[in-house]
């Protein structure tokens, strides 16, 4: 569900293509024109802002429907996540005493371990969910495509990415809470399995990470220097 496929690189190639174009118009062609060329109209009554919109419709809705495709499928993951977390939370691993009600191993050092990573998955988990969200109730205006969408979309993947780390962690504290002495071998085994989902998803979605953050951050300087200008 994560793997990045070839359709989705090439929306994400499309979605910097928008992204591009709208810093093109609005930091290279607004910014070497005199303030009263960018207020007249052509033969078909249209302002250079609204026939750059007309022409990259088709790339801008391309564009909308990556994005919300991406934001749809990590916004289901990340549910996925918080709702397992939040269930471990109240079933800790050896239960608790009758008489109390607290955690038998409450004073086990594997037992802090996991309870902190639990609780950290969950705030990362919720975290990533609402920036998916906020990408999916967006306006996707073109303004959004500069910075306020890609930026939200690396939060929410990066949210994502912790709290699969700190579950894995969570997950692997409650085998050295439950085995010890003679079977101290086994949670570390089980913790050497687990870094694989790990290592998984971040081959997988660094270079997603990695083209947003560039075409975010690392295109605007294909536009300095400035040109002189035209007035």
């Amino acid at each position: 569900m994560l793997h990045v496929t070839r359709d989705s690189l090439w929306l994400l190639h499309v979605t910097q293509s928008a992204k591009r174009c709208n810093a093109w118009q609005k930091e290279e062609v607004e910014g070497i024109l005199a303030p009263c060329y960018l207020e007249r109209k052509n033969n078909d009554g249209l302002l250079p802002r609204e026939l750059f919109t007309q022409d990259h419709k088709d790339l801008m809705s391309a564009s909308e429907k990556w994005m919300k495709d991406t934001a749809s499928h990590c916004m289901v993951v990340s549910a996925l996540i918080a709702t397992i977390v939040f269930a471990a939370a109240f079933t800790t691993p050896g239960g608790y005493k009758q008489d109390t009600g607290v955690p038998v191993f409450l004073h086990r050092k594997a037992f802090i371990v996991f309870a902190i990573s639990d609780a950290i998955s969950l705030i990362f988990a919720i975290s990533s969910l609402l920036m998916f969200l906020y990408i999916l109730t967006s306006r996707y205006a073109e303004e959004d495509f500069l910075e306020s969408l890609p930026k939200k979309l690396m939060r929410g993947l990066a949210s994502l990415f912790l709290s699969i780390v700190a579950m894995m962690v969570a997950f692997s504290a409650s085998f050295f809470v439950l085995y010890h002495n003679n079977l101290i071998w086994v949670p570390y085994v089980i913790t050497t399995f687990a870094s694989l989902p790990v290592i998984l998803y971040a081959r997988h979605e660094h270079g997603l990470l990695i083209d947003v953050y560039n075409s975010t951050y690392r295109s605007k300087d294909i536009f300095k220097p400035k040109k002189p200008m035209l007035y």
